[in-house]
């Protein structure tokens, strides 16, 4: 005769005469191992998604950086090439970024970021700064 359901419930729960069976510790590649076997696409899906919050962190920073050199750029004095040639780098970046993040259309970005047709105009070009 086969145990009822309550038996056997009452026999695989741990009790205070019968301790818990311990669990065998699994290694990492155990259980990625046996996650491919399941579902092979989510083997990779932590990696994937730390890839993608490390290029959201990169697009957030460039932004940043767009945003400083632009404002450098604002006032007159001191000298307009360097800073001219530092927001032109920092916006081609920007677009390098966005475009690896899969962002091809960059006008609203033009628009809204304020980038100035001078900055636009030079990007891409190599430039040499003297320092001094």
């Amino acid at each position: 005769m086969r145990p009822s359901r309550a038996t056997w419930a009452a026999h695989s729960t741990p009790s205070p005469s019968r301790p818990a069976r311990p669990i065998d510790p699994v290694s990492l590649k155990d259980s990625l191992d046996l996650i491919r076997t399941v579902r092979p696409e989510a083997g990779t899906a932590m990696l994937d998604h730390e890839i993608m919050a490390e290029r959201a962190s990169s697009l957030g920073e460039a932004e940043r950086q767009v945003i400083k050199t632009i404002a450098a750029l604002a006032p007159a004095a001191g000298d307009r090439a360097v800073r001219l040639a530092e927001a032109q780098k920092a916006v081609w970046q920007y677009f390098v970024q966005r475009e690896l993040c899969g962002f091809r259309r960059h006008a609203e970005v033009i628009r809204d970021l304020n980038i100035p047709p001078e900055v636009l105009n030079g990007l891409g070009a190599s430039h040499t700064i003297r320092q001094r």
